[in-house]
Order: structure tokens, then sequence, then C-alpha cells
């Protein structure tokens, strides 16, 4: 019995290593905080260590947990009547200015990227970073929201609508012919 307790603890530290920086990402782009982001995801992992064995025999474990924690933002969203997604004051944060040409000199336009989705509601923000940040499928983004796949494409191009209408991406992305 202890055998088979060390291997799941292996078999699931070996997991969220492999699988922590996508984690992540994926869940500062709903939060838009990196506390929050780290909350969600380890509150993910809790929840999926007590069912690992079940969760690592699965077809997809990265499937199962991404929706666990779709699932708990989404539950986490309902509790509260507003989200705040960005400090409403941000002139205590550093902001990072980096020379052009240098894959660096892209902090400001993900910074204003950040803020836009931070605008979006939460159900277009997950089909918009699912699918577009994440580059899943139709598919597997319904299966990761819980959701079918044609209100997967209506909160998609719901959400980059609102994103293309925000003023200050629409000057970025045609400065400079970046897209």
């Amino acid at each position: 019995m202890g055998d088979r307790n060390k291997a799941r603890d292996e078999e699931f530290q070996s997991f969220v290593v492999g699988r922590w920086p996508r984690l992540m990402r994926t869940a500062f782009l709903l939060t838009g905080e990196q506390h929050a982001a780290e909350d969600l995801v380890q509150s993910t992992l809790e929840q999926v260590y007590v069912a690992w064995r079940r969760v690592g025999s699965a077809d997809d474990p990265e499937a199962y947990v991404r929706r666990v924690m779709i699932n708990a933002h989404a539950r986490k969203h309902r509790r509260r009547l507003k989200e705040f997604l960005a400090p409403k004051d941000d002139s205590g944060l550093a902001h990072e200015v980096a020379d052009t040409g240098d894959r660096i000199s892209q902090a400001d336009d993900r910074s204003a990227l950040l803020k836009a989705l931070a605008q979006l509601p939460a159900r277009q923000r997950e089909a918009v970073v699912l699918r577009y940040w994440e580059d899943l499928t139709e598919t597997q983004t319904a299966e990761a929201m819980g959701c079918s796949v044609g209100t997967v494409k209506s909160n998609a191009a719901k959400g980059i609508a609102k994103l293309r209408a925000i003023p200050g991406l629409a000057e970025m992305v045609t400065q400079g012919g970046r897209k």
C-alpha cells in the first residue's frame, strides 16, 4: 500500500512539474492577477490530488485538470458580483519598457491585451483564452468550459469583437505593422 501511494505521489508530482507553467499561464489569463492565478492553480491541484488515481488514468489528464480549473474559476466568479482583475490605480506598478526589435518589447502589448481581457465577461474571456491563447480546438474548449461548441463559437466571437472595439488595442495593432 505504501509503495502504491509513493508511486501515485511521484506520478502526480511529475505531472505538476511538467504542466505548472501552462496551468499558471491559463489561470493568469483567466484571473488577470498573479496571486489569484497561483491560488486557482493550487486549489485546482488540491482537488485533483485527492482523485489522482482516477485523473491520472484518464485519457487526457491535462484536459481533466483544465476543466477542474475552469469550473473552480466559474464558481468563484458566480459568487462575486464583480471580479477585480486589475488594480484601479496602477501608478505604483513598474511598467516594463524594452528596446524595439527585442522580444521583451512585446511587454507593453501584452499588458494592454491583459487589461483588455480583464474587461471581458468571464465566459467570453474563458473562450478567447482557451481558443486563441491556449490554441485549443473548439471541441476541446467546449469540453473544458462544459458547454456546446456553438456556445464556444458565440462567446469567442463576442469576446474578439469586444477586443477589436477597444481603441488602445486597435492602435497598438496598427502601429509598426504588428498583428
